[in-house]
């Protein structure tokens, strides 16, 4: 398996923490969101359920601006090999 060393940056990590506090988020905003901040400052890399959901994410038109940020951001920090 080959790390990636890729981290969430602050922007984005701001852009999560916002999100899991905002009660109008969908849950797949804020699935996303967690995995963005529980990979924040650590070498954690994205599971790949989570990266499912993420790349379906960026391929429909029905989510926002936002949640297709968190979702790009989850996809680069998953496992290269995959």
């Amino acid at each position: 398996m080959v790390n990636n060393t890729k981290q969430t940056s602050a922007k984005v990590s701001h852009l999560a923490a916002t999100t899991l506090n905002n009660s109008n988020a969908s849950s797949v905003s804020k699935s996303l969101a967690a995995s963005l901040l529980s990979q924040s400052n650590t070498t954690k890399q994205t599971g790949a359920q989570l990266e499912t959901v993420a790349s379906k994410v960026l391929q429909s038109d029905k989510y926002s601006s936002s949640t297709k940020t968190l979702a790009a951001s989850v996809l680069s920090q998953s496992n290269k090999n995959r």
